[in-house]
């Protein structure tokens, strides 16, 4: 059933932008087979996890085009309609839908199960790292706003650029808080490690907007 869900899954990424594209979704899948591998135990359903992965943003392109206001429940319904005209199990379709409704970063429900937090897990790191600071830039393009405001570095209790919204105050806002947002050990400390390299980006990024660099 994996490489039929795969084979549905895969058009709905037909004209993605980069951020959110198939290739996302591969690293997603990587990220989740590594987090797995890493963990002590072995009570992940991996069955579950791989059809999460492979569905969890069918909803997205969608909503950067403004057309549904949550990826994730949408994209949870539509899992549970492609899973049921695949024949799966009620209980992996009721599990799949939930660990697509609860990836999201800034939306209920919170992940309930271990499969949903490694969806979510994976999911944001690749949101850091090297990686990341490439989606963010590449997001930013996309959706029009300034590489950053009038003074690079953040204001120190806000948090935000001095204008608003930019691709690198997104950094400061969202992008660094992930390594707080990790539901499993080996999830913080891979989202530490990539987070340590944004960290050091940041720092030569300001030093090159002030003409120091």
């Amino acid at each position: 059933m994996l490489e039929q869900v795969r084979r549905r899954a895969r058009p709905y990424f037909e004209d993605a932008p980069p951020a959110h594209d198939w290739t996302h979704v591969r690293r997603v899948e990587t990220l989740a087979e590594t987090l797995v591998e890493r963990r002590s135990s072995a009570d992940v359903d991996d069955r579950v996890l791989k059809l999460a992965v492979l569905l969890h943003d069918v909803g997205r392109s969608k909503e950067d085009r403004g057309e549904i206001d949550d990826h994730g429940a949408w994209g949870a319904n539509e899992a549970e309609r492609i899973l049921e005209d695949l024949g799966a199990d009620p209980d992996v379709v009721d599990r799949v839908r939930h660990c697509v409704a609860a990836h999201r970063y800034s939306t209920d429900p919170e992940p309930g199960t271990l499969e949903a937090k490694l969806l979510s897990d994976a999911d944001n790191l690749d949101a850091l790292g090297a990686v990341g600071i490439a989606r963010v830039f590449s997001y930013g393009g996309e959706m029009g706003s300034p590489i950053h405001g009038p003074d690079a570095v953040p204001d120190a209790t806000s948090g935000t650029d001095s204008d608003g919204e930019s691709q690198y105050g997104h950094i400061h806002e969202k992008i660094l808080d992930l390594p707080d947002r990790m539901y499993t050990d080996v999830g913080r400390e891979l989202a530490d490690e990539r987070a340590s390299f944004v960290r050091e980006y940041v720092d030569r990024f300001d030093a090159e907007v002030r003409g120091d660099r």
